[in-house]
Protein backbone atom coordinates (compact mmCIF):
# COMPACT_ATOMS: atom_id res chain seq x y z
CA UNK A 1 0.00 0.00 0.00
CA UNK A 2 1.50 4.03 -0.26
CA UNK A 3 2.15 5.82 1.86
CA UNK A 4 -1.28 6.69 4.30
CA UNK A 5 -0.71 10.45 3.40
CA UNK A 6 -1.82 9.68 -0.42
CA UNK A 7 -4.36 7.46 1.11
CA UNK A 8 -5.98 9.91 3.23
CA UNK A 9 -5.69 12.90 0.15
CA UNK A 10 -7.65 10.16 -2.46
CA UNK A 11 -10.43 9.77 0.34
CA UNK A 12 -10.73 13.22 0.60
CA UNK A 13 -10.96 14.32 -3.03
CA UNK A 14 -13.28 11.45 -3.81
CA UNK A 15 -15.41 13.06 -0.96
CA UNK A 16 -15.06 16.56 -1.01
CA UNK A 17 -14.90 16.69 -5.26
CA UNK A 18 -16.11 13.37 -6.07
CA UNK A 19 -19.85 13.10 -4.31
CA UNK A 20 -19.13 16.33 -2.45
CA UNK A 21 -20.86 15.22 0.88
CA UNK A 22 -22.39 17.67 2.60
CA UNK A 23 -23.32 17.54 6.78
CA UNK A 24 -25.81 15.47 7.79
CA UNK A 25 -26.14 13.07 4.54
CA UNK A 26 -25.91 9.56 4.22
CA UNK A 27 -23.04 8.18 2.37
CA UNK A 28 -23.51 4.94 0.17
CA UNK A 29 -20.04 3.31 -0.81
CA UNK A 30 -19.94 0.25 -3.43
CA UNK A 31 -17.03 -1.62 -2.95
CA UNK A 32 -14.66 -4.48 -3.09
CA UNK A 33 -13.40 -6.76 -0.86
CA UNK A 34 -10.00 -5.72 -2.45
CA UNK A 35 -10.43 -1.84 -1.05
CA UNK A 36 -11.28 -3.11 2.41
CA UNK A 37 -8.48 -1.08 4.05
CA UNK A 38 -9.08 1.94 1.54
CA UNK A 39 -12.52 2.00 1.90
CA UNK A 40 -12.29 2.04 6.00
CA UNK A 41 -10.01 5.41 5.17
CA UNK A 42 -12.70 7.32 3.71
CA UNK A 43 -15.51 5.96 5.84
CA UNK A 44 -13.30 7.69 8.52
CA UNK A 45 -13.06 11.04 6.21
CA UNK A 46 -16.37 10.76 6.19
CA UNK A 47 -17.54 10.94 9.32
CA UNK A 48 -14.81 13.93 10.05
CA UNK A 49 -16.81 15.80 7.18
CA UNK A 50 -20.11 15.36 8.81
CA UNK A 51 -22.04 11.92 7.44
CA UNK A 52 -25.47 11.16 9.17
CA UNK A 53 -24.05 7.36 8.16
CA UNK A 54 -21.99 5.34 5.82
CA UNK A 55 -23.45 2.30 4.02
CA UNK A 56 -21.27 -0.08 2.77
CA UNK A 57 -22.16 -2.89 0.01
CA UNK A 58 -19.45 -5.03 -0.50
CA UNK A 59 -18.70 -7.54 -3.39
CA UNK A 60 -15.49 -10.20 -3.93
CA UNK A 61 -14.35 -10.99 -7.82
CA UNK A 62 -14.03 -14.40 -6.61
CA UNK A 63 -17.42 -14.96 -5.01
CA UNK A 64 -18.64 -13.07 -8.08
CA UNK A 65 -16.97 -16.16 -10.40
CA UNK A 66 -18.67 -19.01 -8.41
CA UNK A 67 -21.77 -17.13 -8.75
CA UNK A 68 -21.74 -17.05 -12.72
CA UNK A 69 -20.11 -20.54 -12.99
CA UNK A 70 -22.60 -22.12 -10.44
CA UNK A 71 -26.12 -20.80 -10.49
CA UNK A 72 -29.13 -22.06 -11.79
CA UNK A 73 -29.93 -19.93 -15.07
CA UNK A 74 -33.20 -18.55 -13.60
CA UNK A 75 -31.35 -16.71 -10.48
CA UNK A 76 -29.02 -15.13 -12.84
CA UNK A 77 -32.13 -13.58 -14.55
CA UNK A 78 -33.40 -12.23 -11.43
CA UNK A 79 -32.36 -9.29 -9.22
CA UNK A 80 -33.73 -9.88 -5.51
CA UNK A 81 -36.64 -6.89 -4.46
CA UNK A 82 -34.89 -6.29 -1.61
CA UNK A 83 -32.07 -5.42 -3.45
CA UNK A 84 -33.84 -2.92 -5.80
CA UNK A 85 -35.59 -1.34 -2.97
CA UNK A 86 -32.62 -1.17 -0.74
CA UNK A 87 -31.12 1.32 -3.73
CA UNK A 88 -34.38 2.93 -4.01
CA UNK A 89 -34.58 4.17 -0.93
CA UNK A 90 -30.87 5.51 -0.50
CA UNK A 91 -31.85 7.69 -3.70
CA UNK A 92 -34.85 8.65 -1.93
CA UNK A 93 -33.22 9.73 1.27
CA UNK A 94 -30.69 11.84 -1.31
CA UNK A 95 -27.56 9.64 -0.27
CA UNK A 96 -24.29 10.26 -2.60
CA UNK A 97 -23.30 6.93 -4.16
CA UNK A 98 -19.12 6.64 -4.18
CA UNK A 99 -18.54 3.57 -6.07
CA UNK A 100 -14.62 2.25 -5.70
CA UNK A 101 -13.65 -0.06 -8.81
CA UNK A 102 -10.93 -2.79 -7.93
CA UNK A 103 -12.32 -5.77 -10.79
CA UNK A 104 -10.15 -7.92 -12.90
CA UNK A 105 -10.82 -7.32 -16.64
CA UNK A 106 -10.43 -10.91 -17.23
CA UNK A 107 -12.58 -12.00 -14.05
CA UNK A 108 -15.35 -13.82 -16.06
CA UNK A 109 -13.32 -14.90 -19.25
CA UNK A 110 -14.54 -18.76 -20.21
CA UNK A 111 -17.90 -17.56 -18.70
CA UNK A 112 -21.06 -17.95 -21.19
CA UNK A 113 -21.87 -14.79 -22.51
CA UNK A 114 -25.51 -15.90 -22.38
CA UNK A 115 -25.04 -16.52 -18.48
CA UNK A 116 -23.70 -12.67 -17.87
CA UNK A 117 -26.03 -11.17 -20.52
CA UNK A 118 -28.70 -12.79 -18.42
CA UNK A 119 -27.71 -10.94 -15.35
CA UNK A 120 -26.73 -7.55 -17.22
CA UNK A 121 -30.39 -7.64 -18.71
CA UNK A 122 -31.70 -8.25 -15.27
CA UNK A 123 -29.88 -5.78 -13.46
CA UNK A 124 -30.77 -2.79 -16.21
CA UNK A 125 -34.13 -4.11 -15.78
CA UNK A 126 -34.67 -3.74 -12.26
CA UNK A 127 -32.56 -0.66 -11.41
CA UNK A 128 -34.24 1.24 -14.70
CA UNK A 129 -35.54 4.07 -11.44
CA UNK A 130 -32.21 3.91 -9.38
CA UNK A 131 -30.53 5.17 -12.34
CA UNK A 132 -33.10 8.07 -13.30
CA UNK A 133 -31.69 9.01 -10.03
CA UNK A 134 -28.03 9.22 -11.34
CA UNK A 135 -27.97 9.81 -15.05
CA UNK A 136 -30.65 13.02 -14.36
CA UNK A 137 -27.99 14.18 -11.49
CA UNK A 138 -31.35 14.30 -8.73
CA UNK A 139 -28.21 13.01 -6.38
CA UNK A 140 -24.47 12.92 -6.03
CA UNK A 141 -22.41 10.28 -7.54
CA UNK A 142 -18.99 9.45 -8.42
CA UNK A 143 -16.37 6.49 -9.56
CA UNK A 144 -12.97 6.00 -8.69
CA UNK A 145 -10.60 2.95 -9.05
CA UNK A 146 -7.91 1.60 -6.85
CA UNK A 147 -5.58 -1.23 -7.91
CA UNK A 148 -5.76 -5.35 -7.36
CA UNK A 149 -3.63 -7.79 -8.43
CA UNK A 150 -4.95 -9.25 -11.55
CA UNK A 151 -5.77 -5.78 -12.88
CA UNK A 152 -2.26 -4.37 -12.15
CA UNK A 153 -0.66 -7.49 -14.07
CA UNK A 154 -2.96 -6.92 -16.48
CA UNK A 155 -1.07 -3.37 -17.51
CA UNK A 156 2.18 -3.99 -16.28
CA UNK A 157 2.27 -7.95 -16.91
CA UNK A 158 6.66 -7.61 -17.20
CA UNK A 159 6.61 -6.16 -13.13
CA UNK A 160 5.56 -8.90 -10.26
CA UNK A 161 2.77 -8.55 -8.66
CA UNK A 162 3.51 -6.14 -5.64
CA UNK A 163 5.61 -3.47 -7.96
CA UNK A 164 2.99 -3.77 -10.44
CA UNK A 165 0.42 -2.80 -8.14
CA UNK A 166 2.66 0.40 -6.63
CA UNK A 167 3.25 1.45 -10.13
CA UNK A 168 -0.92 1.14 -10.70
CA UNK A 169 -0.95 3.11 -7.49
CA UNK A 170 1.81 6.06 -8.84
CA UNK A 171 -0.14 5.82 -11.70
CA UNK A 172 -3.68 6.71 -10.42
CA UNK A 173 -2.60 9.62 -8.03
CA UNK A 174 -0.94 11.29 -11.11
CA UNK A 175 -4.11 10.92 -13.00
CA UNK A 176 -6.11 11.83 -10.65
CA UNK A 177 -4.18 14.82 -9.73
CA UNK A 178 -4.02 13.08 -5.97
CA UNK A 179 0.16 13.96 -5.86
CA UNK A 180 -0.56 17.77 -6.28
CA UNK A 181 -0.02 19.71 -2.96
CA UNK A 182 -3.69 20.92 -3.06
CA UNK A 183 -5.52 18.13 -5.30
CA UNK A 184 -8.76 19.84 -4.63
CA UNK A 185 -7.73 23.02 -6.01
CA UNK A 186 -6.24 22.07 -8.68
CA UNK A 187 -9.64 20.18 -9.91
CA UNK A 188 -11.35 23.09 -9.40
CA UNK A 189 -8.91 24.46 -12.25
CA UNK A 190 -9.31 21.32 -14.59
CA UNK A 191 -13.27 21.44 -14.00
CA UNK A 192 -12.77 25.58 -15.28
CA UNK A 193 -11.21 24.36 -18.03
CA UNK A 194 -13.37 21.68 -18.94
CA UNK A 195 -16.13 24.23 -18.37
CA UNK A 196 -14.43 26.64 -20.88
CA UNK A 197 -13.94 23.77 -23.60
CA UNK A 198 -18.29 22.78 -23.36
CA UNK A 199 -19.36 26.45 -23.60
CA UNK A 200 -17.23 26.50 -26.90
CA UNK A 201 -19.10 23.42 -28.38
CA UNK A 202 -22.55 25.26 -26.74
CA UNK A 203 -22.08 28.58 -28.37
CA UNK A 204 -21.75 26.69 -32.08
CA UNK A 205 -24.82 24.31 -31.68
CA UNK A 206 -23.34 22.36 -33.89
CA UNK A 207 -26.45 20.44 -36.08
CA UNK A 208 -24.32 17.46 -37.21
CA UNK A 209 -20.55 15.72 -36.42
CA UNK A 210 -18.54 14.00 -39.20
CA UNK A 211 -15.89 11.56 -38.25
CA UNK A 212 -12.79 10.14 -40.06
CA UNK A 213 -10.34 8.06 -39.18
CA UNK A 214 -8.75 4.81 -40.33
CA UNK A 215 -11.52 2.24 -40.31
CA UNK A 216 -14.07 5.01 -39.35
CA UNK A 217 -16.17 7.08 -41.34
CA UNK A 218 -19.56 8.33 -39.55
CA UNK A 219 -21.64 11.14 -39.33
CA UNK A 220 -23.98 11.85 -35.98
CA UNK A 221 -26.68 14.23 -36.16
CA UNK A 222 -27.50 16.08 -32.87
CA UNK A 223 -30.88 16.60 -31.03
CA UNK A 224 -32.75 19.88 -31.19
CA UNK A 225 -31.34 21.51 -27.69
CA UNK A 226 -28.53 19.60 -27.05
CA UNK A 227 -26.11 20.02 -24.56
CA UNK A 228 -22.42 20.19 -23.87
CA UNK A 229 -22.07 18.58 -20.54
CA UNK A 230 -17.96 17.84 -19.04
CA UNK A 231 -16.28 18.47 -15.74
CA UNK A 232 -18.45 18.72 -12.88
CA UNK A 233 -22.25 18.91 -12.74
CA UNK A 234 -24.67 20.13 -10.61
CA UNK A 235 -27.19 18.05 -8.51
CA UNK A 236 -30.73 18.94 -7.90
CA UNK A 237 -30.18 20.53 -5.07
CA UNK A 238 -27.30 22.72 -6.86
CA UNK A 239 -24.59 20.81 -5.01
CA UNK A 240 -21.85 20.35 -7.51
CA UNK A 241 -20.09 16.71 -7.72
CA UNK A 242 -16.95 14.98 -10.37
CA UNK A 243 -19.42 11.93 -11.24
CA UNK A 244 -15.88 10.01 -12.86
CA UNK A 245 -12.51 10.89 -11.10
CA UNK A 246 -10.49 11.15 -13.61
CA UNK A 247 -12.70 12.82 -16.22
CA UNK A 248 -10.86 14.60 -19.24
CA UNK A 249 -14.25 14.77 -21.87
CA UNK A 250 -16.66 17.24 -22.85
CA UNK A 251 -20.10 14.99 -23.84
CA UNK A 252 -23.41 15.44 -25.25
CA UNK A 253 -26.18 12.82 -26.86
CA UNK A 254 -26.49 12.04 -30.64
CA UNK A 255 -29.79 12.09 -32.18
CA UNK A 256 -30.93 8.74 -31.92
CA UNK A 257 -32.09 8.40 -35.66
CA UNK A 258 -29.64 10.23 -37.05
CA UNK A 259 -26.18 8.15 -36.79
CA UNK A 260 -24.66 6.49 -40.15
CA UNK A 261 -21.45 5.10 -41.47
CA UNK A 262 -18.81 2.74 -39.60
CA UNK A 263 -17.05 3.18 -36.51
CA UNK A 264 -13.67 1.12 -34.99
CA UNK A 265 -12.82 0.61 -31.86
CA UNK A 266 -9.07 2.12 -30.78
CA UNK A 267 -8.51 0.61 -26.96
CA UNK A 268 -10.32 -2.81 -25.98
CA UNK A 269 -13.69 -2.62 -24.16
CA UNK A 270 -13.92 -4.01 -20.76
CA UNK A 271 -17.61 -5.77 -20.83
CA UNK A 272 -18.66 -7.51 -17.92
CA UNK A 273 -15.64 -9.25 -16.89
CA UNK A 274 -14.72 -10.11 -20.77
CA UNK A 275 -12.82 -7.86 -23.38
CA UNK A 276 -14.23 -6.62 -26.66
CA UNK A 277 -11.40 -6.17 -28.88
CA UNK A 278 -10.73 -4.61 -32.19
CA UNK A 279 -14.65 -4.08 -32.96
CA UNK A 280 -16.60 -2.02 -35.66
CA UNK A 281 -20.01 -1.31 -35.55
CA UNK A 282 -21.79 0.00 -38.98
CA UNK A 283 -25.06 2.33 -38.35
CA UNK A 284 -28.02 2.91 -40.24
CA UNK A 285 -30.41 5.35 -39.43
CA UNK A 286 -29.48 5.29 -35.92
CA UNK A 287 -29.44 1.41 -35.45
CA UNK A 288 -26.56 -1.27 -35.79
CA UNK A 289 -27.03 -2.78 -38.39
CA UNK A 290 -23.74 -4.95 -38.91
CA UNK A 291 -20.88 -5.85 -36.28
CA UNK A 292 -17.61 -7.57 -36.33
CA UNK A 293 -14.68 -8.40 -33.34
CA UNK A 294 -11.48 -9.56 -33.09
CA UNK A 295 -12.07 -10.86 -29.66
CA UNK A 296 -15.51 -10.93 -27.81
CA UNK A 297 -17.56 -10.97 -30.28
CA UNK A 298 -20.27 -13.39 -28.89
CA UNK A 299 -20.04 -11.04 -25.74
CA UNK A 300 -20.28 -7.95 -28.08
CA UNK A 301 -23.25 -9.71 -29.97
CA UNK A 302 -24.95 -9.96 -26.39
CA UNK A 303 -24.45 -6.28 -25.92
CA UNK A 304 -26.49 -5.34 -28.77
CA UNK A 305 -29.00 -7.31 -28.54
CA UNK A 306 -29.60 -6.02 -24.54
CA UNK A 307 -32.74 -4.22 -25.69
CA UNK A 308 -33.70 -1.99 -28.95
CA UNK A 309 -31.63 1.05 -27.55
CA UNK A 310 -28.80 -0.69 -26.99
CA UNK A 311 -28.20 -0.98 -31.05
CA UNK A 312 -27.85 2.66 -30.63
CA UNK A 313 -25.83 5.50 -29.50
CA UNK A 314 -26.73 7.69 -26.10
CA UNK A 315 -23.03 9.22 -25.91
CA UNK A 316 -20.49 11.56 -27.39
CA UNK A 317 -17.84 12.64 -25.69
CA UNK A 318 -14.61 14.26 -26.88
CA UNK A 319 -11.11 14.11 -25.47
CA UNK A 320 -8.06 15.56 -26.98
CA UNK A 321 -5.09 12.68 -27.82
CA UNK A 322 -3.01 14.63 -25.84
CA UNK A 323 -4.95 14.06 -22.50
CA UNK A 324 -2.73 12.82 -19.74
CA UNK A 325 -3.84 9.60 -19.33
CA UNK A 326 -3.54 9.22 -23.47
CA UNK A 327 0.49 10.96 -23.15
CA UNK A 328 0.75 7.78 -20.41
CA UNK A 329 0.67 5.47 -23.07
CA UNK A 330 -1.06 2.87 -20.98
CA UNK A 331 -4.10 0.80 -22.11
CA UNK A 332 -5.66 0.35 -18.62
CA UNK A 333 -8.10 -2.40 -19.63
CA UNK A 334 -10.78 -0.34 -17.65
CA UNK A 335 -13.13 2.16 -19.27
CA UNK A 336 -13.16 4.74 -16.62
CA UNK A 337 -9.91 5.36 -17.73
CA UNK A 338 -9.31 4.32 -21.27
CA UNK A 339 -12.33 6.39 -22.18
CA UNK A 340 -10.50 9.73 -20.23
CA UNK A 341 -7.42 8.68 -23.06
CA UNK A 342 -9.72 8.95 -26.07
CA UNK A 343 -12.59 10.08 -28.08
CA UNK A 344 -15.74 7.61 -27.16
CA UNK A 345 -19.35 6.86 -27.61
CA UNK A 346 -21.81 5.04 -25.25
CA UNK A 347 -23.91 2.29 -26.57
CA UNK A 348 -27.38 2.52 -25.04
CA UNK A 349 -28.88 5.28 -22.71
CA UNK A 350 -28.30 8.67 -23.13
CA UNK A 351 -28.20 11.20 -20.10
CA UNK A 352 -31.73 12.96 -20.36
CA UNK A 353 -29.66 15.80 -18.89
CA UNK A 354 -27.57 16.68 -21.91
CA UNK A 355 -31.11 17.94 -23.82
CA UNK A 356 -32.75 21.06 -22.58
CA UNK A 357 -35.90 20.45 -20.19
CA UNK A 358 -34.60 16.41 -20.85
CA UNK A 359 -34.72 15.49 -16.68
CA UNK A 360 -38.28 16.10 -16.51
CA UNK A 361 -39.68 14.53 -20.01
CA UNK A 362 -40.83 11.28 -19.83
CA UNK A 363 -40.31 8.24 -22.21
CA UNK A 364 -41.94 9.11 -25.59
CA UNK A 365 -41.42 12.88 -24.94
CA UNK A 366 -37.82 11.71 -24.65
CA UNK A 367 -37.98 9.72 -28.28
CA UNK A 368 -39.79 12.41 -29.89
CA UNK A 369 -36.27 14.61 -28.82
CA UNK A 370 -34.12 11.64 -30.49
CA UNK A 371 -33.23 11.26 -26.63
CA UNK A 372 -31.88 6.91 -26.36
CA UNK A 373 -33.13 4.74 -23.72
CA UNK A 374 -31.71 1.24 -22.62
CA UNK A 375 -31.28 -0.73 -19.74
CA UNK A 376 -27.32 -0.59 -20.60
CA UNK A 377 -25.23 2.20 -21.03
CA UNK A 378 -21.31 1.21 -22.68
CA UNK A 379 -18.71 3.74 -23.41
CA UNK A 380 -16.19 2.61 -26.03
CA UNK A 381 -13.38 4.59 -27.46
CA UNK A 382 -12.86 5.16 -31.19
CA UNK A 383 -10.55 8.14 -30.73
CA UNK A 384 -6.52 8.43 -32.07
CA UNK A 385 -4.05 10.73 -33.14
CA UNK A 386 -5.70 9.70 -36.56
CA UNK A 387 -9.41 11.17 -36.06
CA UNK A 388 -10.66 14.22 -37.47
CA UNK A 389 -14.03 15.67 -36.27
CA UNK A 390 -15.87 17.82 -38.63
CA UNK A 391 -18.59 20.17 -37.26
CA UNK A 392 -22.14 20.84 -39.49
CA UNK A 393 -23.87 24.00 -38.57
CA UNK A 394 -27.37 24.52 -38.82
CA UNK A 395 -26.77 26.46 -42.60
CA UNK A 396 -24.50 24.04 -43.86
CA UNK A 397 -21.00 25.49 -43.38
CA UNK A 398 -18.44 23.36 -42.20
CA UNK A 399 -15.45 23.48 -39.58
CA UNK A 400 -13.06 21.61 -37.90
CA UNK A 401 -13.19 20.64 -34.77
CA UNK A 402 -10.34 18.16 -34.37
CA UNK A 403 -7.72 17.11 -36.29
CA UNK A 404 -5.25 14.44 -35.74
CA UNK A 405 -6.93 13.58 -32.54
CA UNK A 406 -6.85 17.10 -31.09
CA UNK A 407 -8.83 20.47 -31.12
CA UNK A 408 -8.41 23.07 -33.79
CA UNK A 409 -10.82 25.24 -32.66
CA UNK A 410 -10.25 27.40 -29.80
CA UNK A 411 -11.63 25.84 -26.62
CA UNK A 412 -9.39 28.04 -24.02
Amino acid sequence: MPEQIMLEKYAELALKRGVNLQKDQMLVINSSIEGVEFTRIVVKKAYEIGAKTVHINWSDDDLDRLWYENAAQDVLGNVPEWRVKMYDHFAEDGAAILSIRSTNPDLLKGIASSRISASNKASGEAMKNFRKYTMNDKITWSIVAIPNGEWAKKIFPELSEEDAIEKLWNQIFTITRVDQTDPIAAWNDHNATLAKARGVLNDRNYKKLAYKAPGTDLEIELPEGHIWKGGSSLSEQGIEFNANMPTEEVFTLPHKYGVNGTVSSTKPLSYGGNLINNFSLTFKDGKVVDFSAEEGYETLENLLNMDDGSRRLGEIAIVPHQSPISQSGLIFFNTLYDENASCHLALGKAYPSSVKGGADMDDDALDRHGVNNSITHVDFMMGSGELNIDGVKADGTTEAIFRNGNWAINVK
